[in-house]
């Protein structure tokens, strides 16, 4: 199979380059004249970096057909995808290798067509930095031969038992064999340099004008920038371009080790605790409603069986950028900014008391999606290449035609490797998919998105679906566009603005926009056939800092503002009981959620749960994370909120109803203190092992066993 799609992807990848095209002869389009007229610097960097291109494709090609599995192959179409964009991973890593040569080669003393010295340096350092590229090369072929796995960050770990690794590799690999090839490589490398420039140097330079010189090093540049940036799109190729496909082999085949190894470095030292897990796994047995729990390999995983009817209801979630709370008519917020919204929440299920586990965008994408908080304590688990794969809910609608909508590019925060990885046959509309002009950073308007979105929600289809709606809007720069649809700006004096939780007119009129554009959404949606067979969930991805007459002492001294967004779920074929709800809620718990309204049956591996289930009634909180200097994460109930430090220093426990919520009141409630504790620090330890432990065939595993 492998052999029967080498053509295509070859094929497919060269002509990405221009450089063969379908049905014709191939041949280079670089003509030998137009060549000549380029300096010799950049013709030698040129031909370098052809040379290496060529070499790194070969073993990219080897490495595909020496470890693909003959009973499950990559499909053509993949592979084709997965070489092509190898290639401009190893364009970017040489383009770096070469970028000194370019940058000082201009300087006559430094040009390899100068001194001697100055060439056997060149012809030194390049074919070190090859020969080094190589040997990782040749480690990562023995670690995916010894793990199945990319070669990452967490290979360090072998180099605290040096004497036995060293021995395990000389042991069950050629080392001898292999450190000659690589001195007899980089022995040719040096000498095919050497006539390289020597042959340019016997050739006539170029006759250039005065103008054409000046351009010559900008433009070089800019082309080199350009390669290295790795793609036209608003965001650079990033290592989750990779993880495109859900075959487990597709990123092995597209990722280049050496970069691979590089971006997972931030990551080698961010981990779990097995014994901290284990230690508190009978609370989370408790607390998760584990009917079958398996101590010995920390199994979280339930079968949930709701008795649903088989319907199949469409689903649509709609995450609301920066929606917080305290701005919306549902908190109280006298300027009535979100009349459409309020409206959907007094027509459905509404859950006041609503939070997101941290601030974010990304992060609150990663805990939707996986139902883990984002504990990441440097930047984001989408950043995190380590934990890329995921066992999500989504996969639960089984026949569900799968849809994911944002107005921007999925590379934002890499959530592309999240969502394309996990989600098979997700169908992912980005920049470049719409009609609909950009109009800033965020992509296209957010009510553009929505009319996109319809378009394609209220198209024929045999099958439902389940579609996510990523807005960005409702973010600086607050762009509002010329046609407003009906949107009619509402500026107010500054002091007022600010007295009731907004910075200015632009981000209250932003907010107001946000609001329209839903309501808009949905009268479109009622227009069209599927609204009324439909569960629609709203909430906010984050919230953020403010203040406001109206604001509690809590909320504002504590920064839950930041955390506490509005959750709706309106089904009008579901939910016939419209109902505010004041229990505790989580992020985490959305998909269960939404998977106990829809599905007869579904298997929940989160740390969240049915919010309709009465079982947990008595048992609601909210877990938080705090990133700064130092993470601090808690624990919310309907009373107290419990902080600490993640280290366990700094425990405080704030009362959400008193005058003065700063207070640490640990020592009159000590119960509560001791019973907080114990399970904010059982859903972090938990939380940290799931994200290396939650992975599509640990899951799979489980159910067969």
């Amino acid at each position: 199979m492998a052999a029967a799609g080498l053509r295509e992807a070859l094929c497919y990848t060269i002509s990405r380059f221009s450089l063969c095209a379908a049905g014709t002869k191939h041949r280079t389009s670089l003509k030998p004249q137009s060549m000549s007229r380029l300096p010799r610097l950049l013709r030698f960097g040129l031909y370098t970096l052809l040379l290496q291109l060529a070499l790194f494709s070969v073993l990219r090609v080897v490495f595909w057909l020496w470890f693909e599995n003959p009973a499950d192959p990559l499909p053509g179409a993949t592979a084709a995808r997965a070489l092509y964009l190898g290639l401009k991973f190893d364009l970017r890593l040489l383009l770096l290798v070469m970028l000194p040569v370019l940058l000082l080669g201009w300087m006559r003393p430094l040009s390899p067509f100068g001194p001697a010295a100055a060439r056997w340096l060149w012809i030194g350092y390049l074919t070190l930095a090859v020969s080094g590229i190589m040997l990782v090369y040749a480690v990562d072929f023995g670690h995916y031969a010894y793990l199945h796995r990319s070669l990452d960050a967490t290979a360090l770990r072998f180099l605290e038992n040096p004497l036995i690794s060293a021995q395990m590799v000389w042991e069950t690999y050629p080392v001898l064999w292999g450190v000659l090839a690589l001195v007899l490589f980089a022995a040719l490398h040096g000498w095919l340099l050497q006539r390289l420039v020597q042959h340019l140097a016997a050739a006539p330079a170029p006759t250039l004008r005065r103008w054409q010189k000046a351009m010559v090093a900008p433009l070089s540049l800019v082309v080199v920038l350009f390669g290295m940036y790795g793609q036209v799109s608003w965001y650079p190729l990033r290592w989750s371009n990779a993880f495109f496909s859900t075959h487990a082999f597709a990123p092995a085949v597209t990722v280049n080790p050496v970069l691979y190894f590089v971006s997972t470095l931030k990551n080698r030292d961010v981990s779990f605790d097995r014994a901290a897990a284990t230690e508190y796994y009978a609370d989370m047995v408790e607390y998760l409603g584990i009917d079958r729990p398996n101590a010995a390999q920390l199994d979280y995983s339930r079968e949930i069986v709701t008795d649903r009817p088989a319907r199949q209801p469409n689903v649509v979630i709609v995450l609301l950028e920066s929606f917080a709370s305290f701005k919306t008519g549902l908190y109280g917020n006298p300027l009535n900014p979100t009349p459409n919204l309020d409206a959907i929440a007094r027509a459905g299920v509404y859950f006041e008391n609503f939070f997101t586990p941290s601030t974010g965008t990304a992060r609150s994408v990663f805990t939707a999606i996986t139902g883990i908080p984002d504990i990441e304590p440097v930047k984001t688990s989408t950043r995190n290449p380590l934990i890329v794969d995921q066992h999500t809910i989504v996969n639960a609608f089984e026949g569900y035609d799968k849809l994911y909508f944002l107005g921007g590019s999925a590379n934002w925060g890499n959530i592309r490797g999240l969502l394309a990885r996990n989600i098979p046959g997700l169908s992912l509309y980005e920049e470049g998919s719409y009609d609909a002009p950009r109009v800033d950073v965020w992509g296209i308007a957010d009510h553009h998105l929505f009319e996109e979105a319809h378009k394609v929600l209220s198209a024929p289809r045999e099958r439902p679906f389940f579609a996510i709606i990523q807005t960005s809007g409702n973010h600086r720069p607050y762009t509002i566009p010329e046609d407003r649809h009906g949107f009619e700006l509402d500026n107010r004096a500054d002091a007022e603005l600010q007295r009731l939780g907004f910075i200015n007119n632009g981000e209250y009129n932003s907010f107001r926009f946000m609001d329209h554009s839903i309501g808009l959404f949905m009268d479109s949606a009622r227009a069209a056939s599927y609204a009324s067979n439909t569960v629609f969930v709203f909430f906010g991805d984050h919230g953020v800092p403010g203040t406001g007459d109206h604001i509690s002492a809590a909320d504002q001294q504590l920064a839950l503002l930041q955390l506490r967004v509005p959750l709706v779920f309106y089904a009008p074929g579901l939910i016939t009981e419209p109902r505010t709800v004041s229990t505790l809620a989580s992020e985490v718990d959305v998909l269960p959620s939404i998977a106990a309204l829809v599905l007869p049956r579904y298997k929940n591996t989160t740390l969240g749960r049915d919010l309709f289930d009465p079982r947990f009634d008595d048992k609601r909180y909210a877990f938080t994370v705090t990133h700064g200097s130092q993470l601090e994460i808690g624990l919310v109930d309907e009373q107290f909120y419990y902080v600490t430090n993640a280290d366990g220093s700094g425990a405080r426990l704030h009362d959400l109803h008193a005058t003065t919520p700063r207070d640490d009141v640990a020592a009159q409630h000590p119960e509560a203190m001791a019973r907080m504790q114990r399970l904010n620090r059982a859903i972090y330890e938990t939380a940290r092992y799931m994200r290396y432990h939650n992975k599509p065939e640990n899951i799979a595993a489980s159910e067969q066993d």
